[in-house]
């Protein structure tokens, strides 16, 4: 075979390959590229397009928009595009709570989100955050939340386990201002859809999130809750479509409503401006069913249903949401149970996000509700509970006391406090720590449990070093019954002549007495093992406390009490060379204290002399 002919047949041969290898190629699946954007140079007055967002079920519906500006600036390196929404009923609601990250296309292009309107404008007037300043969230470095929060220090040496949980209570729970009418341009609301929430319930916190940008919703309650199951579906999203962010799941469901704004592979962008802007964060991503647009005067909202967990939130900024699709939050196991009887028992399971700040609001958002849901609201009642915050390795801080009073007493101090330690443990300075589950169980009764002291009798007043003591102590029950306890200690070694005080006191009574023994200021745990040490040896309620107070010499050193310290030690810390912050010098110690436990919430304080015999 000639050459000329050898180079014929493999031109060919190598025509008919091509043709093969392309024929091949057009049967392959295509993956479509992310969608084209229109940068925000290129926006200008007077140009049209169109939104999606879904109004009713899940299929996304377009809308009319007409380019009204740019308004640069609105905030250092923000700006916002000023646009005028038309259709779909836009004109009669305005700009709808759950449209936050409606997408926006000029020519087939996206240039970005619907994020922003004026409250009780006449027209459907948006602001649409850029999609440029969107498509930085995908650029953040951090993923991981530094530990210590925004919230106001509580100096655990000031508090009973009460005390604590009161303090949480007044200073989360802030009631929300009535909204101005004024000119405003605000981020669109964001409809917080509450299901499983009692009434009561519901208006008791929704103050806490409507302060924050959020249109609490009371919703119905979800016959199964489908996304206790933390399976997340195959990812399916397309821009426009309504997303929810699941703060709780399983018996009650919290989740917020918003709109897909962007979708590449994996990654999700959402809403257009913040959520909590908290940074990186760990919400639950699902699916949601728009039911309806309820139109309102204030401010018109979707309301809607949660769908499947689908991914997860794992950042929210200024400019929005970055969410990824196929992955699991790590959510908080919540485990309450409620019993009413020996036989009567009622189980619930929850799973909370992970988070410093909404992790505690939320322990007592649920816990409150389900008390009152389940048990009396109003009226006397009395709850007496455990609870085991389980954390990393084999840590664990127990907690446990009795809550007793009328109206909502016992509810709100019982999950004030759970959520008091909470937020200690999600905001200490040392470490990020966490929490891997936390278990409830409270034992009720609709009845007060209050006992009063009546009086406090010792079998002698003077004493010899090392002799037993006996102590005698009456208290008065709710239903006017005398009871009375006895209890023993020994004489401390003090010198002749020397009088000391025994106190016989209610947790709180013997915090104020601390407190001037010590001359608290400020008080900081010195390290993560000391912070819960003292969250699991807090006052409590149900305890008749023992404190022998003599005038010996002493130190109280970052929230501990060092008495009858050896002099070489003491002048050790006392030393100006050793210069040691947080230090007092106490004169009077306390050598013995004991804590009886008794079924009743103890009120009442008593200070007996004792003498020691020359």
């Amino acid at each position: 075979m000639s050459f000329s002919s050898q180079v014929k047949r493999l031109r060919i041969y190598f025509a008919v390959s091509i043709f093969i290898v392309f024929r091949a190629a057009l049967s392959l699946p295509v993956e479509a590229g992310p969608t084209a954007i229109m940068p925000l140079s290129q926006v200008k007055p007077g140009m049209k397009g169109e939104g999606r967002s879904v109004f009713a079920g899940q299929k996304v519906e377009k809308f009319q928009v007409e380019i009204l500006g740019i308004m640069e600036n609105v905030q250092p390196r923000r700006n916002v595009i000023l646009a005028r929404l038309q259709g779909l009923g836009l004109e009669n609601t305005g700009v709808v709570a759950g449209m936050s990250g409606s997408p926006v296309y000029i020519d087939g292009q996206l240039i970005g989100a619907v994020a922003f309107s004026y409250a009780f404008a006449r027209e459907a007037i948006a602001g649409i955050t850029p999609i440029e300043e969107m498509l930085a969230l995908t650029r953040s470095a951090e993923s991981v939340r530094r530990p210590g929060g925004g919230f106001p220090e509580i100096n655990l040496s000031e508090y009973s386990q009460e005390q604590l949980g009161r303090f949480y209570a007044e200073k989360s729970w802030q009631r929300a201002e009535s909204p101005g009418l004024n000119k405003a341009f605000i981020p669109v609301k964001i409809p917080l859809i509450f299901s499983g929430f009692s009434e009561k319930s519901f208006q008791q916190f929704q103050s806490f999130f409507s302060q924050h940008n959020f249109q609490p919703v009371l919703g119905i309650r979800a016959s199964s809750p489908q996304t206790l199951k933390l399976k997340p579906e195959p990812i399916s999203l397309s821009e426009g479509q309504a997303v929810g962010i699941q703060l709780i799941s399983g018996d009650l469901d919290l989740t917020a409503i918003g709109t897909v704004t962007y979708v590449d592979g994996q990654k999700i962008l959402a809403l257009g401006h913040p959520f909590y802007n908290l940074g990186p964060v760990d919400y639950g991503l699902t699916t949601a069913e728009v039911m309806t647009v309820v139109p309102s005067l204030q401010s018109s909202f979707k309301l809607a249903s949660t769908g499947k967990l689908i991914g997860r939130v794992v950042q929210d900024r200024t400019s929005g949401l970055l969410a990824e699709g196929g992955t699991l939050p790590r959510y908080i196991p919540l485990n309450i149970e409620l019993q009413e009887s020996p036989v009567v028992r009622k189980q619930f399971k929850l799973k909370l996000v992970n988070d410093q700040v909404l992790t505690p609001a939320l322990i007592n958002m649920a816990l409150y509700t389900l008390l009152t849901s389940e048990e009396r609201s109003y009226g006397q009642l009395s709850a007496d509970f455990e609870a085991d915050i389980f954390l990393e390795g084999v840590r664990t801080v127990h907690l446990e006391d009795l809550f007793s009073g009328n109206m909502d007493t016992a509810s709100t101090g019982l999950s004030g406090l759970v959520a008091a330690v909470v937020y200690m443990l999600k905001n200490n300075e040392f470490k990020d720590l966490t929490i891997n589950q936390i278990e409830v169980k409270i034992r009720v009764v609709e009845q007060p449990r209050i006992a009063n002291l009546e009086k406090v009798l010792l079998d002698r007043y003077e004493v010899q070093p090392g002799e037993v003591i006996k102590i005698k102590t009456y208290f008065r029950t709710y239903n006017n019954e005398l009871k009375s306890e006895e209890v023993e200690f020994l004489t401390p070694s003090l010198p002749p002549g020397t009088e000391f005080q025994l106190v016989v006191a209610e947790a709180s009574y013997i915090q104020q007495l601390e407190r001037s023994l010590y001359r608290i200021q400020d008080f900081r745990p010195r390290s993560l093992d000391q912070l819960i040490r003292l969250l699991g040896n807090l006052r409590k309620n149900n305890r008749i406390y023992f404190k022998v107070v003599a005038p010996r010499p002493g130190l109280f050193l970052k929230g501990e009490e060092l008495p009858n310290l050896p002099p070489t030690l003491k002048n050790m810390f006392l030393s100006p060379r050793a210069s040691t912050p947080g230090l007092t010098e106490i004169s009077r110690s306390t050598l013995i204290e004991y804590q009886l436990p008794v079924p009743y919430v103890f009120r009442g304080a008593v200070t007996v002399p004792v003498r020691i015999k020359k």
